[in-house]
């Protein structure tokens, strides 16, 4: 939250001060590290004071106004919170307020909830469904909510707009949670908020909303099974669902007119594709609608499989690899939903494939060609091993030649690290990937960050997270060997990962529990995979409270840079052949990949002196 204040003092201090925008501003740069876009400001010079000014008009002068309000465990922001005290029912009442200034829009393509503005250069999600989804979310993660679901209502407020210049909005059901106003019906506005709030101080009910405790994150995994069966598990905001609405309008056309069309998801690690993906394969399997789920990661895939086709076979045969369709039948399948994209390969084709089948034939061109609505999820910093090469521009350019349209939803918002865009930020920056280089990490209270002198101190800290009911994994970069021939006879796994006298064994190789641990597949989700150390290929596409990373000699800082050193990786995808640039490239990737599993923290160790050094300069010790 920037800024929270009674509504009489803030039209107060907008009035006599005339720098409400540039105290957001400041407070913004302070909280996120950079300035926000000139877009927002001027969103909070006019739109705030309109609102403000509506509140001090109805009556409502003490009712709390909490501005750019952060949703629980991700990045998404609510424009204004309104809490005060219910006429009716005297008990806390809380409005969520979506701010626009449009002064018209239309709907995308005749669907309602995709809206146009001819300012946008994409559509947006219709306000009506952005503010009850705000609404949902904050209801599902805010504990202070939970006996009281119904105190929570949501409006999206068009001062500009007339009724005429929004009218194709209006298509989308209004209810409670999610309903529009525009300039022209300001007297109904003011008539809806003293329907919602009353004339009474709304400080209780603020202090309720702020210290209501923020319940743990629904992981992926967890309720995999239920989502696709009736997604209800997930609450889908803004860009998200956006884009499961731009899958679901090229669906229905292209069922009504044989269009075929290139659906692009893009976001970073947390941003919410792999429920998307989930959601869009729920959907569509309910309504009889023939689509298929398809990666490139056999963990993920078998995961998958294992976790939301429980007893179920006919669900278990949904999820595919991305080189399952060589011989597929073009626009044989309605949807082919291509998630974790970036680890698309050049061709399909391996050692086991048969001679007939090696035609070169590019992996994206196969998977363009299986289905009427392609609908490809990745993000470009995750390319971790050579040969992995799925990017927006390539499958841009696989589209074109096929003289396909082809549409591209970017996620700006993300739902891991504790919603820190900060965390993500430092991360990228700390890597060399982004940005000018390494710098100091400031605790936001989102997420936290934390370093090791030792690999025990940092297992000694993971287990006591786990005592207190959290979930933890310890992974390292691809810089042991890895035991792969084991069997029930050996009295325990191979301790490969060695340091100094703290060893632990990598997580077992293959498809099978052995020795109480469990396969590869499973060893993210599995409570029994903190016994060993995860790689990359079994730690990407999933997530946990607590992440322990491990930085192996392959990544060392020396002096004043970063220093790959290709001899240190033990990864046999990695050949001599494999060009210097790419190997630095993947390793930092990598090590992005791991540093960005955490929910709730993340705890660093490097085997390297200097490294460490490094860490302890930017990052708080455990210790302390």
């Amino acid at each position: 939250m920037l800024f929270r204040e009674s509504a009489a003092s803030l039209a107060n201090r907008s009035h006599l001060e005339g720098r409400l925008a540039e105290l957001l501003t400041e407070n913004f740069l302070h909280k996120h590290g950079h300035r926000p876009q000139l877009s927002e400001q001027r969103s909070w010079e006019r739109s705030i004071p309109a609102l403000t000014n509506a509140l001090v008009e109805a009556g409502l002068g003490d009712v709390e106004m909490l501005l750019e309000y952060g949703l629980p465990l991700t990045s998404k922001r609510a424009d204004v919170i309104l809490a005060g005290v219910h006429p009716a029912t005297g008990g806390p009442s809380y409005v969520v307020v979506e701010l626009k200034q449009w002064s018209s829009a239309y709907p995308e393509d005749g669907d309602p909830l995709r809206c146009r503005i001819d300012a946008y250069p994409t559509s947006v999600l219709n306000p009506i469904e952005q503010v009850r989804g705000y609404c949902d979310y904050l209801v599902s993660f805010n504990g202070a909510l939970e006996q009281a679901p119904e105190s929570v209502v949501g409006v999206a407020y068009l001062h500009n707009a007339t009724e005429f210049g929004v009218a194709g909005l209006r298509a989308v059901p209004e209810d409670d949670r999610g309903r529009m106003y525009t300039g022209e019906q300001r007297g109904a506005f003011l008539k809806y908020l003293r329907s919602k709030l009353a004339p009474k101080p709304g400080a209780d009910a603020a202090d309720a909303l702020l210290q209501g405790k923020v319940r743990p994150s629904k992981q992926l995994m967890a309720v995999a099974a239920e989502e696709v069966r009736d997604r209800e598990q997930f609450v889908l905001l803004d860009e998200q669902r956006l884009a499961y609405e731009t899958v679901m309008s090229a669906v229905r056309e292209a069922r009504r007119s044989n269009h075929k069309q290139v659906v692009v998801v893009t976001g970073g690690p947390g941003s919410g594709k792999s429920v998307i993906a989930l959601s869009l394969l729920g959907e569509l399997y309910r309504r009889g609608v023939p689509a298929l789920h398809a990666t490139g990661s056999q963990s993920f895939t078998k995961t998958m499989r294992k976790v939301a086709g429980a007893r179920k076979p006919e669900v278990q045969r949904l999820f595919k690899y991305f080189n399952s369709f060589m011989e597929a039948e073009p626009n044989d399948l309605d949807v082919l939903v291509c998630d974790e994209a970036h680890r698309l390969r050049k061709t399909s084709a391996n050692r086991y494939t048969k001679a007939a089948l090696r035609t070169g034939r590019p992996q994206v061109a196969e998977l363009i060609d299986a289905a009427r609505v392609p609908v490809f999820l990745l993000d470009q910093h995750q390319v971790v091993r050579p040969g992995e090469m799925g990017t927006v521009e390539q499958i841009q350019e696989a589209a074109t030649e096929q003289g396909l349209e082809c549409t591209v939803v970017e996620l700006d918002s993300q739902f891991r690290c504790g919603g820190s865009d900060a965390y993500l930020r430092w991360v990228t920056d700390l890597l060399g990937l982004e940005g000018d280089g390494p710098t100091a990490w400031e605790p936001d209270g989102k997420v936290r960050l934390l370093t090791a002198e030792t690999p025990q101190e940092m297992e000694d800290f993971l287990a006591a997270q786990r005592a207190e009911g959290y979930g933890a994994r310890m992974s390292a970069g691809y810089c042991w060997k890895w035991t792969t021939e084991i069997t029930p006879s050996m009295p325990a796994l191979p301790a490969d990962v060695a340091i100094g006298s703290w060893a632990k064994p990598w997580n077992v190789y293959g498809d099978r529990s052995l020795l109480g641990a469990p396969p590869a597949p499973l060893w993210a989700t599995d409570p029994a995979g903190f016994g060993q150390v995860g790689c990359v290929y079994t730690a990407q596409g999933f997530e946990y409270d607590w992440s322990g990373v491990i930085m192996g000699p392959d990544l060392v800082w020396r002096t004043d840079r970063w220093v790959v050193d290709r001899t240190a990786s033990k990864d046999p995808s990695f050949t001599k052949a494999t060009p210097d640039k790419d190997i630095d490239r993947l390793i930092r990737n990598t090590y992005k990949v791991l540093l960005t599993r955490g929910m709730i923290g993340t705890i660093i160790y490097s085997t390297d002196p200097e490294t460490r050094e490094k860490l302890r300069s930017l990052i708080p010790s455990a210790a302390n």
